[in-house]
């Protein structure tokens, strides 16, 4: 009774009334207890007792260790390891049959068991515990990490992917994930009309967002069906028409954690967000897509990426976009790079640095080795990177 999954056993009490009485004997164990030790310390007893009395009269007074020596084997063969591990390997199968015995029988022994129970429970108390405040606790996060990572058998790879991408959700927040402020694209209204126009037709995201000169300063977002609505209307293609087009910008703080930004964007009916810091200035954007993916992986293609930001070189050499984040990248390639300072890779060599660097330019970095190719406007474009093995390591030891 002891042995069963409690989980499982809340489920199958919904289709079975001897998991049902199962599991309403151990929600009150001591009870359960009371009423099974109390028939087995009496029949073990009882065995006890007769098994003197026989071994006495056969043996005399030596009969007592006879009996005593026997007994024990007996029991402990007969009625408790080998019993006692049958069950515990196959609990269902014993507890089920067991459960329409045992409900019984505590009824009739009630009086007994409450007795007992009584006696019991006020020494617990005394010691500080009580037994009628123990819950079935739920299983923290680590926990069901635990138990979806051991389900190999059950649920399929991609699907426990996700399954432990939910429970990542409160651990990662929108910064994490945010198109940086220096990648977002966007249409500013200080540039000619001609320009903006020209912008509209080339633009490869579905929604925009609209600034005047800065995108500190943002007057809206736009839609791309808004837009191609705007440029096949009758209206003045002008700044002041576009913007009829455009929606409210939508604010979210860096620090949201994923899963309170999910319920965010659901509350509000909105896509698309943002990202501002603690002095209200705009950081970057994040997407409902962004957080999608951070679940089901990626499951779109960006038109406008011509390169991807990983480009494999052979022999574990890689050529990686500067602005790529920590976290995207030790997922793609199972590095541990450090994620908790600098979001970016450019950000965490010069952290590292503690100077601009030019290129070309090499670098150690804990087992990694980082070749600096190209820089501009004080960020690391691209650099080639590749992990050390403990072999290299050992060998550069012996050079050195």
């Amino acid at each position: 009774m002891m042995s069963l999954n409690r989980y499982r056993l809340r489920h199958k009490a919904k289709i079975s009334k001897a998991a049902a009485i199962a599991q309403e004997m151990i929600a009150r164990p001591d009870r359960l207890l009371g009423v099974i030790l109390t028939g087995n310390n009496f029949v073990n007893i009882l065995a006890s007792a007769i098994a003197t009395i026989l071994f006495t009269r056969w043996f005399g007074d030596s009969g007592i260790l006879v009996a005593s020596l026997a007994l024990t084997f007996i029991i402990l063969i007969f009625a408790e390891v080998t019993p006692k591990t049958l069950a515990a390997l196959h609990p269902e199968k014993v507890a089920f049959p067991a459960a329409y015995v045992l409900k019984p029988l505590q009824t009739l022994l009630y009086p007994l068991v409450w007795i007992i129970n009584f006696l019991s429970n006020g020494l617990l108390y005394i010691l500080g515990v009580r037994p009628d405040a123990a819950q079935d606790k739920g299983l923290s996060r680590e926990e069901l990490r635990t138990l979806v990572n051991e389900s190999r058998s059950v649920i399929p790879s991609r699907h426990r992917t996700m399954l432990l991408s939910i429970l990542d959700l409160e651990k990662v927040v929108v910064d994490d994930i945010m198109v940086p402020r220096g990648e977002v694209v966007g249409i500013d209204l200080d540039d000619d009309i001609k320009d903006v126009l020209e912008s509209l037709k080339k633009v490869h995201h579905t929604r925009i967002p609209v600034y005047n000169g800065d995108l500190n300063r943002p007057v809206g977002i736009l839609h791309a069906k808004k837009a191609l609505r705007f440029l096949s209307s009758s209206l003045e293609k002008n700044k002041a028409n576009l913007l009829q087009f455009t929606v409210e910008p939508y604010f979210v703080p860096e620090n949201t954690s994923l899963h309170v930004q999910l319920a965010n964007f659901q509350r509000t009916k909105r896509r698309i967000g943002l990202v501002v810091n603690e002095y209200g200035d705009v950081k970057g954007l994040v997407t409902l897509e962004d957080i999608l993916e951070e679940i089901v992986g990626e499951f779109t293609t960006d038109v406008s990426n011509v390169s991807p930001d990983i480009v494999p070189e052979g022999d574990d050499t890689y050529t990686i976009d500067g602005t790529i984040s920590i976290r995207e990248l030790n997922k793609s390639l199972g590095w541990d790079l450090p994620n908790m300072g600098p979001r970016t890779l450019s950000g965490l060599i010069i952290e590292h640095l503690e100077f601009f660097p030019s290129e070309p330019m090499c670098l150690r970095f804990n087992k990694y080795c980082i070749e600096i190719q190209k820089t501009q406007n004080n960020i690391i474009r691209s650099a080639k990177m590749w992990k050390v093995t403990d072999e290299e390591d050992l060998n550069e030891s012996d050079d050195g």
